[in-house]
């Protein structure tokens, strides 16, 4: 199981792993900057000492996904997407959190099902859409493709984790065109969501069905699906205020303050003010390591989870901030040329949904410290305090590189 050939090892991609790697150390830099502001030895003991350990035991972990072929992820991924689901029941009903139901607590250590959820989804959905069975333009396997989705999606909603859920949900579009699903399917499958979204506003949501309409004009569709495609967005749009009252409070205010319809001083407004403050007064080069006020002073809240990245801007500056998404851009093009490289299908769709899973992080997590995305709690891959995401992220990074390894190899 465990064999290798002297070719696997020419095509370890050393980039990724160097790119990984930093990222993780200018995150324990930032964690260790947060923390000691604190000023309190034990918390610096428990949180950034936790961080390493489970960066460590996170590299054998990786390393085991690695070594193992890629026939034993195919063979076993609806086996992992049971457990995953398994384990997302059970949260609901012994899980821990305070008015949530998110992670199972062993002791001081809490894990979340929702991480596994991510690769389970990921292998589950890859191993589906590529069987050379399957047709993605007929209603029965497109279906059954996005029930692979949505029931771990509408899991993770009722923990609530609306942030976590999105992640899920995200897999759909990349891994479908990837599989060679037409874009206008995937635009059909895509605009209710948008619609969904843009219906907050009048304005917006006429915005939105007036593009909607223009796409379906210049498509030269039959007037019989395009008044399926509208009718199918008008409805979303009328859902939206159904979904809008089972929303729990947190969740509307952080929805109002980033479409800038109310304004949330001392809760996640502060957070994102807070935030935009910090990367603005780090200029170029930053203040300097654990010199940053916004930093030191504790004004921004979750500086070492959430908002890790604010802390970066602030002590590192516009260069930290540059190298920083360099890296995870470098990181993404070359995961995404071993996707284009791969003779399995299977392996190309699982590197999709892994490169997709960190980007939909990386790009929600950044927004929302600058205040163009709504605060949602998703962390910043590599950087963030916690161990389960950690873990989640090296495994995902473990495949590209296993795929990399065997992107000549037919399963």
């Amino acid at each position: 199981m465990f064999r290798r050939t002297e070719n696997d090892f020419r095509l370890f991609d050393k980039g990724i792993l160097f790119a990984m790697v930093l990222l993780v150390g200018i995150g324990l830099l930032a964690i260790y900057s947060a923390i000691t502001a604190y000023n309190t030895p034990e918390m610096l003991k428990n949180n950034f000492s936790k961080q390493i350990i489970w960066f460590m035991i996170g590299i054998g972990i990786m390393s085991v996904v690695i070594l193992l072929p890629m026939k034993f992820f195919y063979k076993n991924a609806y086996i992992f997407y049971a457990l995953g689901l398994i384990l997302l029941v059970a949260v609901l009903f012994v899980g821990g959190g305070k008015g949530v139901h998110r992670w199972f607590e062993f002791g001081s250590f809490k894990f979340q099902p929702s991480e596994i959820a991510k690769i389970a989804t990921v292998l589950a959905f890859a191993r589906f859409v590529a069987a050379d069975a399957r047709d993605l333009t007929q209603y029965r396997d497109l279906s059954i493709a996005f029930a692979i989705v949505a029931i771990p999606g509408l899991l993770i909603v009722k923990q609530p984790d609306l942030g976590t859920a999105l992640v899920i949900f995200s897999l759909i579009p990349p891994i479908m065109f990837w599989a060679g699903l037409p874009p206008f399917i995937i635009f059909v499958m895509v605009s209710p969501v948008i619609t969904f979204i843009s219906s907050f506003s009048y304005y917006t949501f006429l915005i939105t069905i007036l593009a909607i309409c223009g796409v379906l004009y210049f498509s030269r569709r039959p007037i019989r699906t395009v008044l399926l495609v509208l009718l199918l967005n008008v409805t979303a749009g009328a859902f939206t205020p159904v979904l809008w009252n089972r929303l729990h409070d947190y969740q509307r205010t952080r929805v109002m303050t980033f479409l800038g319809l109310e304004q949330d001083p001392q809760g996640t407004g502060y957070q994102v003010n807070q935030s935009k403050v910090a990367i603005g007064s780090g200029s170029f080069l930053g203040k300097g390591w654990q010199q940053g006020s916004q930093t030191q002073l504790r004004f921004l809240p979750e500086q070492h989870t959430d908002f890790v990245f604010s802390v970066v801007g602030e002590e590192f500056g516009f260069l930290g901030v540059t190298v920083v998404l360099s890296l995870f851009l470098m990181m993404l093009i070359r995961a995404l040329q071993i996707a284009a490289q791969t003779k399995s299908k299977f392996s190309s769709l699982v590197v999709v949904g892994c490169v997709t899973t960190i980007a939909f992080h990386v790009v929600i997590n950044t927004g929302m410290t600058v205040g163009i995305a709504p605060v949602t709690g998703i962390p910043l891959p590599f950087l963030s305090y916690g161990g389960s995401a950690l873990w989640t992220n090296m495994v995902l990074v473990g495949l590209i590189l296993n795929v990399g390894m065997r992107r000549f190899e037919y399963l």
